[in-house]
Parts: structure tokens; C-alpha cells; sequence
């Protein structure tokens, strides 16, 4: 791995509703932040905020505690600035004023508070940055709120704020353990009123609806633990609507004290999941989604990006950015073998498989990209290592079936035998083969050219194979050609010109 340069590294905390968080950026020389190291703990602030207008000593007590911790963790990370920001809770608490007074005497923090319209901007260009989505809503669920904005070209719209916060709402309406029917009923009704009043439209056929906040992303931990899903990175996860209504009826069957037995459950969120997945499900099906596409960024690193200079981008840079910093966080990689990998293996596939579709032409680059990452935890199991770093990699701009897609051919490139169902099992046996092949020839090729020389590759399609390289200063590997044969079902010649 590479050192990292230290000094540039900026924290965020947050006090929300129900919990806080610290999260300490740095930005990398892709333009991309990298999350150095974060921390959560439960403050349950909205409990007080509901029911006595204000912060109880033991609510605030509980928090000074968390941001002495979160300042530790800070420090440790080598945080040079530190950014403290407060949201819902601390908007409607009364003694707000001298909750901020006590921090910054007995921690050193100043508090922010944000206001609604301020909480749906950070929101907003948090989770869209890393994602590669044009048009649509975005929406942030918290503990004591909900923002919702619409954008258009990647540029919000506007936004609005709902005290709809999945403990705010659960504690209002969820009376009984579990929940009555009836009570589900009430909490509908009340959240599709508000949309309504909100003004809160329906999404366009393109549009996307974008949701970020740790309930949804307890949600999707839920529904991907029940599948066969090998994306370990719910950053990008896509939740089908249908699946996140059986997941909100069966959480609303069970009790409390059954609810830890949920696999992908935080423990914590047992009191305010079933609120949280009916705000999700009622928001979806009012502006008439079928699936949700989940973020896994936020108001923290909204505040990040402002404070690195960042801005939002368009689909085609979010596409490409987690290809640029990932790399950059290996000594194995060197961008010279890897532009010229992706030039051989460019060329075998404009010969070999012209017809092939423009996602698997995608992956193809990606793979030639990516390959040499692998070297820097072993260079024989390289294409293995690769691949088990892209499925448990927070990459953002990209689909989960591109990455899972990238990393199967990373595989079979390094075993054509190599068991890839567990990873995509989304694509013909034989493409996917032929796919592997080329990223394994291309490799072959470009390892034999000489350090620094520029590689052209002529190929001939025959009733043989016929790639002509210049400069190749040696033979291939044994069995490069019995795979090729037995991927295109034609022998191969490699010969070299000059």
C-alpha cells in the first residue's frame, strides 16, 4: 500500500437525532475523498427534544461523552481541522444554546446547527458525487427529520425538510410492541399527508430516487444478508421495492426483543427501523419508484467536499473517479503497464469479440486497469486478490453488477477454472471465458514487452489467430495458447514484428 502524506486530513462530526458520528477525510490526488477513519455512537437526542421541548442532562451528558471520543478518534486520524455540525434535535431543542456553550467549554468544539434547507444541500452533494445519476430525488432519513430535494443534471433543485425522522415517528405513532395495524395505518397516512402538502411529485421514467441515512442503509444490509449478493459495499446497493415492503411487514411482526435476530440489524436501531422502513416505503410509493438506489455518503461528506473544494461533477466523472483513486492506493500499480495493458487488450477485443456489448467492453478496460493492485498483497494470487478488493471496496460512480462483472473476469483470467457464480453469474459461460481470456492474454503480452516501450498489436482472425506484437521480447507463458484455443475454439500464433 501507499504511505499516506499526512496533514490534509479534515473531521466531521455530526449530532443528529439518534446517533452521532465522526468521519475523518482526506482528499487523494484522484480529487477523491478517502474515509481515513469514522466512529458512531446511539445519543437518542429526539427522546427529549419530543418530550420536554429541551436536552436532559443525561441526553447531553451522553453526547460530551461521544465527542470527547469522537475528538480521540480525530486526533488519532490526524485530523488538522475538525467540523462540527448539529441537525433536527438541536434545531428544536429549546436549551440548544446552552447545550453549544457547555461543548465548546468542556470539549473545544463549536456546534454548528443547520438549518433544514442547509441539511438537504449537504445531503444532496454527498450522495450524489458518488453516483452516476442525472436526474431524480434525493432523499436523507434521519432520527429526527427527513430532507427530500430533486435535482436535474445533477444540480438540486430545490429541497424541503419533514419532521418524519424514523425515531421521531416511531415514538409518535408505534405505541405497542409490535406495532398494531392500526398504528402502521395512522403513520401512513400522516407521512403520504405531508408529501402531500410538501408538494412532493412523482419521478419521471428516467429519474432515480436516491436515498442516504443509516436506516435505509440497515434496510439494504437486511435484503442483501437474504440474497446471494457478493457487492459487500452497500454504497450503490440497489433495494427493489417490493423486497423492502416484505422486509418493512416482517420487522413490524416481531417484537422488539426478536429484532436483534435479524440478520444485518443494528442492535440499536431496534426502536426505530419499523417507523424508519414505513417513511422509506410510503416515500417510495408516493412519487412511484420500484427500486431505490442507496448512497452510502451523506451531510458528512457533503460538509467534506465543501471543505476540500470538491464539487459534484458529472455521471461520466463519477464513472471514472473510483477507478483513479483506487489504484493510486497500491506501490504495485504503475499507470504505464496499465495504459498499455488496456491498449492490448483494446485491440484484442476490437478483433477477437467486435460484437461485444458496451458493458463488457467497460470491463474489459477495467480489469486491464486494475490488474496489477493484486501484486501488492501477492503476485501469484493477484488476480484472486483483485478481485476479493473490488466486491469489499467502497467504490463509488459504478453499478454493483459492473464491479461484480469486473472482478469475475479478474478471476478466471487467473484460473479459467475459477468458480465465479458467487461473484456474477449474470452472463454467458462462454463470453465470460473469451472476456477472461483477453485480460489474461493482454497481460501475457504486455509483461513481455519491455518497461517503458510502446506495445502495437496487430491481430488476423483466420481459421487461426494470428497476433503479430511489436516489440515482444519473448515467447508466452506454456498453455496461453491451449487456453486461447480453448476459449475461441481457434489455435493462436503470437509472433513478434520488430
Amino acid at each position: 500500500m501507499r504511505a499516506r502524506r499526512r496533514g490534509r486530513a479534515v473531521a466531521v462530526v455530526d449530532i443528529g437525532s439518534n446517533s452521532g458520528r465522526v468521519a475523518v477525510f482526506e482528499r487523494d490526488a484522484a480529487g477523491h475523498l478517502r474515509l481515513l477513519a469514522g466512529c458512531r455512537a446511539p445519543l437518542r437526542l429526539v427522546h427529549d427534544v419530543d418530550t420536554l421541548r429541551q436536552l436532559g442532562e443525561e441526553a447531553m451528558a451522553r453526547a460530551i461523552d461521544a465527542l470527547r471520543e469522537f475528538q480521540a478518534i480525530a486526533a488519532s486520524a490526524g485530523a488538522v481541522r475538525t467540523i462540527a455540525v448539529g441537525t433536527a434535535a438541536m434545531r428544536d431543542a429549546a436549551n440548544s444554546r446552552l447545550f453549544l456553550d457547555r461543548v465548546e467549554r468542556e470539549v473545544g468544539f463549536r456546534i454548528r446547527i443547520l438549518n433544514g434547507a442547509q441539511e438537504a444541500r449537504y445531503g444532496f452533494n454527498g450522495a450524489v458525487r458518488g453516483l452516476a445519476a442525472s436526474d431524480g430525488l434525493v432523499f436523507d432519513l434521519g432520527g429526527g427529520s427527513l430532507q427530500v430535494s430533486s435535482f436535474s443534471n445533477r444540480r438540486m433543485r430545490d429541497g424541503i425538510s419533514l419532521p418524519f425522522g424514523a425515531l421521531r415517528l416511531s415514538g409518535t405513532f408505534l405505541e405497542s410492541d409490535p406495532p398494531t395495524a392500526k398504528q402502521l395505518r395512522r403513520l401512513r397516512e400522516h407521512v403520504r399527508s405531508g408529501l402531500t402538502d410538501a408538494r412532493i411529485g412523482r419521478l419521471a421514467p428516467s429519474a432515480r430516487l436516491i436515498g442516504t441515512g443509516g436506516t435505509l442503509r440497515n434496510l439494504a444490509k437486511i435484503d442483501r444478508e437474504s440474497r446471494h449478493y457478493a457487492v459487500r459495499t452497500l454504497h450503490g446497493y440497489e433495494l427493489d421495492i417490493d423486497r423492502l415492503t416484505a422486509i418493512a411487514d416482517r420487522l413490524s411482526s416481531l417484537r422488539k426483543k426478536h429484532l436483534d435476530e435479524v440478520p444485518g440489524l443494528s442492535a440499536d436501531r431496534a426502536d426505530s427501523v419499523v417507523g424508519g422502513a414505513v417513511v422509506i416505503q410510503t416515500l417510495a410509493e408516493f412519487v412511484g419508484a420500484t427500486r431505490i438506489l442507496v448512497s452510502g455518503h451523506g451531510v458528512r461528506e457533503g460538509i467534506a467536499q465543501q471543505a476540500f473544494g470538491l464539487t459534484i461533477g458529472s455521471a461520466e466523472a463519477a464513472r471514472d473517479a473510483w477507478l483513479s483513486s483506487l489504484v493510486l492506493r497500491f506501490d504495485a500499480w504503475r499507470p504505464d503497464a496499465a495504459a498499455r495493458r488496456r491498449a492490448v487488450a483494446s485491440a484484442l477485443q476490437r478483433a477477437l469479440e467486435p460484437d461485444a456489448s458496451e458493458r463488457l467492453v467497460a470491463a474489459i478496460d477495467r480489469a486491464a486497469q486494475v490488474l496489477d493492485i493484486g501484486r501488492s498483497v501477492d503476485v501469484v494470487s493477484r488476480h484472486e486478490h483483485v478481485a476479493a478488493i473490488l466486491v469489499s471496496t467502497d467504490i463509488t460512480g459504478v453499478a454493483h453488477e459492473d464491479i461484480a462483472l469486473v472482478a469475475a473476469l479478474l478471476r478466471r483470467a487467473g484460473n479459467r477454472h475459477a468458480n465465479v457464480t458467487s461473484i456474477h453469474d449474470g452472463m454467458d459461460a462462454g463470453l465470460l471465458d473469451r472476456a477472461a481470456s483477453i485480460v489474461a492474454l493482454a497481460e501475457e503480452i504486455e509483461t513481455r514487452c519491455g518497461h517503458g516501450r510502446r506495445v502495437t498489436v496487430d491481430c488476423t482472425v483466420d481459421r487461426q489467430v494470428t497476433i503479430t506484437v511489436r516489440p515482444l521480447l519473448s515467447r508466452l507463458a506454456t498453455g496461453v495458447g491451449r487456453r486461447f484455443e480453448h476459449a475461441f475454439g481457434r489455435p493462436l500464433l503470437v509472433r513478434s514484428h520488430g
